[in-house]
C-alpha cells in the first residue's frame, strides 16, 4: 500500500479559502429555542437575532429561523441587510433627543458631550455602536425582551431627523449637465434621507416625504469661494 502524499501535495492544495473583508461588521444578540405546537405534536427551531452595521451611519436589525443554529444566523444575517437604515450623525453623537413606546417598551435617546461614551446597555448599546454613535445617553423602561428592545431601538433610530452626508456612491449619480447645470438623476437613498441634503443645480426647493430639499446652485458656491479670497487678500 503506498505511503499517503504530504497534506500540502493533497488535492486542494492545503490552502483555505480567505475571507474577504467587508464593509459591515455582524453581532449576534442572541440565539433561542423556540417551540411550535402543531397537529402532529411540538416542533424546535432556533430563532437568531443579528446586528449590522458599518458604524458610520448605517445599521439594520434581522431575525432567523431554522432547525439549526447556522441556518438561523444566516437566514438574520440577510433579513438584517435588506432592512438597513441611515441615520445623521453630528459629531459623533445624535441630532436630538427622542423618546418612543413600542410594545411593553420605552427608550429615551439623549446627546452627550465628547468623551460620554454610549450610556447604554443590552440590544440598544450593541445598535448604537454598530450605527456609529459614539457618545449618548440613554434610559430604557419596561420590558428586558431583547427582540422588542432591538426593534424599539431601530425604531427610535428612524425617527432621528437631521443633515445626513451622501455617500460616494450616490454622489456619483448625481451627474450635473454642465450645458444648463440641471441635476440628470439623484439616487433614491438621498431624497428619501431625512433633513438637508444639498446637491448641486439650480436654485430651487425639492419636496421629497413631507421634508423640504434645498439645492444650492454651483455658481453661487463659486460667488463665496471668489469673496473668502479677496477677503484673504485684503
Amino acid at each position: 500500500m503506498p505511503p499517503k502524499p504530504p497534506r500540502n501535495d493533497r488535492k486542494g492544495g492545503g490552502h483555505r479559502r480567505q475571507r474577504e473583508p467587508t464593509e459591515f461588521s455582524e453581532v449576534t444578540l442572541s440565539v433561542d429555542r423556540v417551540t411550535r405546537v402543531v397537529k402532529g405534536g411540538r416542533r424546535m427551531r432556533f430563532r437568531a437575532i443579528v446586528v449590522i452595521g458599518n458604524k458610520k451611519g448605517k445599521v439594520g436589525l434581522g431575525t432567523g429561523k431554522a432547525t439549526e443554529v447556522q441556518a438561523a444566523v444566516k437566514k438574520a444575517t440577510a433579513a438584517a441587510k435588506r432592512a438597513m437604515i441611515r441615520i445623521p450623525i453630528v459629531k459623533d453623537t445624535i441630532p436630538h433627543s427622542v423618546e418612543i413606546k413600542f410594545k411593553a417598551a420605552r427608550i429615551r435617546l439623549l446627546p452627550a458631550r465628547p468623551g460620554t461614551g454610549i450610556i447604554a446597555g443590552g440590544a440598544l448599546r450593541v445598535i448604537l455602536d454598530q450605527a456609529g454613535v459614539k457618545n449618548v445617553l440613554s434610559k430604557r423602561f419596561g420590558t428586558r425582551n431583547k427582540l422588542v428592545n432591538a426593534q424599539t431601538s431601530i425604531m427610535a433610530l428612524q425617527m432621528l431627523r437631521g443633515v445626513i452626508a451622501p455617500t460616494t456612491a450616490e454622489l456619483a449619480t448625481a451627474v450635473v449637465d454642465a450645458a444648463d447645470g440641471s441635476t440628470k438623476k439623484m439616487s433614491d437613498d438621498v431624497m428619501k434621507g431625512s433633513g438637508q441634503v444639498y446637491v448641486p443645480g439650480g436654485a430651487q426647493e425639492v419636496r421629497s416625504g413631507g421634508l423640504g430639499l434645498t439645492e444650492i446652485a454651483k455658481k453661487d458656491i463659486e460667488k463665496q469661494k471668489d469673496i473668502h479670497r479677496k477677503g484673504k487678500d485684503l
